[in-house]
């Protein structure tokens, strides 16, 4: 099987989520750099400077299921996980509701990081659409993804990680 890439569409939240919390940040870098104060202060204002482009590094532009492993493609690299050993691989639309978040990036620019929900207990997230997400589970971790045309992504996986040796 070659490689069979899919597009990584971003859903509302991640669009309002985004746009919300950069306005945010850069209405903090205006105010404080806009009046007099402490030094400290104004060197704060560069938190926020910082905080977009590190976090627009993460954007998730595709996934692709490679031989042997999914290549998630970000601005500058690419994270493998490897295949070997997945149990299920399922279409599950608002997987991630109700989570919480134990370490990552909740909205801005992607949903990434390590969550937990009752459904699913701990799992890794590499999402930009909340309602399209798709469930993949080994013996020991649960990751979500979310490509756009789930049903078609979780039968090439399948087709890839269960066909006979």
């Amino acid at each position: 099987m070659n490689s069979q890439t899919y597009p990584a569409p971003w859903g509302k939240t991640l669009h309002w989520v985004s746009l919300l919390a950069s306005a945010l940040l850069l209405g903090v870098v205006l105010t404080l750099t806009g009046r007099p104060g402490p030094e400290l202060v104004r060197w704060l204002a560069v938190l926020p400077v910082l905080i977009l482009p590190g976090t627009a590094l993460f954007i998730i532009r595709s996934y692709a299921i490679e031989p042997n492993a999914l290549a998630i493609r970000r601005l500058l690299w690419t994270t493998r996980l490897p295949l070997s050993g997945l149990q299920s691989a399922t279409a599950e639309p608002d997987a991630v509701r109700r989570s919480i978040r134990l370490c990552g990036n909740g909205g801005l620019f992607s949903i990434t990081g390590w969550y937990r929900n009752r459904a699913l207990g701990n799992y890794r997230a590499f999402v930009t659409d909340l309602t399209q997400t798709v469930v993949l589970r080994f013996p020991k971790k649960t990751i979500v993804v979310s490509p756009e045309n789930p049903e078609r992504f979780v039968s090439d996986i399948s087709q890839f990680a269960f066909r006979s040796p």
